[in-house]
């Protein structure tokens, strides 16, 4: 059985369902089928939420998926600090990788819950979902996007020995910009950064990974939802992007923006051209599919091309963690 949790920034399964942790089964098999049809689409509901409603089912409809979704709930064991170096157990070479993926957030998370605060926390405190669903907004943007980019170094991970990835990608510094969303504020500048950039047979792509704990839509190239507010996010990593193919010398084939399955309506969705750069938007269970055939629209590299690409990155990229 696999255990799937909520992410910092979503509604928890009782939550959707509209019920209480304590609520008997039967009380919420009655309050799950109420909500669905409240949500269906064929009467008048969201289809996003009505989806919704069927994953939080899934997650603690049976009395053995509650009981293992509770024990995750109740620890905050799903959001505690992965392991530097992450186990695997494929059978073929893993991806080359540079950098830790999400260890700058979470090193920033800390320090802002921290202050928050105004105390010292141990792990497990800064993981009790208590503390985390009571943290400001932003310090909780921190840790979802931190095991957002976790979860995409995992997929990246298993796509073999003809994949590089750099994690953590130093951008510099955007002077007179301290309240970015990933701002670490040095002497009025904010530190920026590129979450990956990977280079696939298919071509060399800068990717930030999200989660916006809810569901997007799209206009004029641009990411939009109630929770996205005023971030830029595709502004953002194509900027960033340009920081990276300037110092490197090197011209990226595609971006792309991956989040969560559960807040994109399609696996994959094409923006077009956006600052004459191809942007897509993927659920993170369909990036492997993308990187090893390619992302709509973008450019693929020679075989000799590929080796220069490689070589100009690792001379030039400056990974945050190591």
């Amino acid at each position: 059985m696999i255990v799937t949790f909520d992410g910092p920034l979503a509604a928890s399964a009782y939550e959707l369902l509209g019920v209480a942790t304590t609520v008997s089964d039967d009380e919420l098999r009655r309050a799950y089928r109420l909500r669905l049809r409240q949500t269906h689409p064929d009467t008048g509901g969201d289809a996003a939420l009505f989806i919704r409603v069927q994953r939080a089912w899934e997650q603690i409809g049976s009395s053995e998926a509650r009981a293992a979704y509770d024990r995750g709930r109740d620890t905050g064991g799903q959001w505690a600090s992965a392991p530097t170096t992450r186990a695997w157990t494929g059978t073929r070479p893993r991806t080359t990788s540079y950098g830790q993926a999400g260890a700058w957030r979470r090193r920033r998370y800390r320090e802002m819950l921290r202050a928050h605060l105004g105390r010292e926390l141990t792990d497990a405190e800064a993981h009790d979902p208590a503390i985390v669903r009571a943290a400001p907004w932003e310090v909780r943007r921190l840790l979802a996007d931190a095991l957002a980019e976790e979860a995409t170094a995992s997929a990246i991970d298993g796509l073999g020995i003809g994949f590089t990835a750099w994690h953590d990608v130093d951008c510099g510094v955007a002077w007179g910009d301290p309240d970015a969303a990933d701002a670490s504020v040095t002497g009025g500048g904010a530190i920026l950064k590129l979450d990956h950039v990977v280079l696939a047979p298919s071509g060399l792509y800068g990717l930030m990974s999200e989660d916006f704990g809810g569901d997007v839509r799209f206009r004029q190239g641009e990411v939009i939802g109630a929770t996205v507010g005023a971030s830029t996010p595709i502004a953002d990593l194509l900027t960033r992007m340009r920081v990276i193919s300037r110092a490197a010398r090197v011209r990226f084939g595609g971006a792309i923006l991956i989040l969560p399955d559960e807040d994109l309506h399609d696996a994959v969705a094409s923006l077009g051209r956006v600052r004459s750069i191809p942007v897509t938007v993927v659920r993170r269970s369909a990036l492997r599919t993308v990187l090893r055939n390619g992302a709509p629209g973008a450019r693929m590299l020679g075989g000799n091309e590929v080796f220069d690409v490689r070589t100009r990155l690792t001379q030039a990229v400056r990974v945050l963690t190591e």
